[in-house]
């Protein structure tokens, strides 16, 4: 039996799940999504990335079985709001499932109706499955290395379309 991955936007509903997937997500996991060690999900993180205003910032995710498995989300830089910075997280019992790409799919599409040209972000040189994702997704995107990270660009439109596997 297979099941299915909804995505859909974050509903204010989705704080007790987003509480729940934290202990799903490893050690790695929780370093490589907020770039540095993070034990505990403080109250006032929990309401900032579930109440989102769905414009300036926005957040997708992804369920199975009612529970929250993954997220991808932006936030529009507020010197131009043609810019946003993105992030994605998957559970790890779902990474490598094609979790991360359905969201950012979601998510991308999501920014270019917004009028969002342009997705930034900060990706550790190492997380391969997370460079592969941006570079299948974000086929014009550059990736700048500077001291173990890439510094993401890519252009969010018809130039963004993912590449077939």
């Amino acid at each position: 039996m297979q099941l299915e991955v909804t995505t859909r936007p974050v509903r204010d509903d989705d704080e007790p799940r987003f509480v729940r997937l934290w202990p799903r997500l490893s050690m790695e996991t929780r370093y490589r999504r907020f770039h540095a060690p993070v034990h505990r999900l403080p109250r006032e993180v929990v309401d900032r990335l579930v109440h989102v205003d769905h414009g300036a910032r926005e957040a997708v995710v992804a369920v199975v079985g009612g529970e929250v498995i993954g997220v991808a989300r932006y936030d529009r830089s507020p010197q131009d709001a043609g810019e946003a910075e993105f992030a994605v997280v998957v559970e790890d019992a779902w990474q490598g499932a094609g979790v991360g790409r359905q969201l950012l799919t979601a998510l991308t599409a999501l920014a270019a109706t917004r009028g969002v040209r342009t997705l930034t972000a900060t990706v550790q040189a190492d997380n391969d499955r997370m460079v592969r994702l941006v570079h299948r997704l974000l086929p014009g995107a550059t990736l700048r290395p500077d001291s173990g990270v890439y510094t993401v660009r890519g252009p969010v439109g018809p130039a963004a379309q993912p590449v077939p596997c």
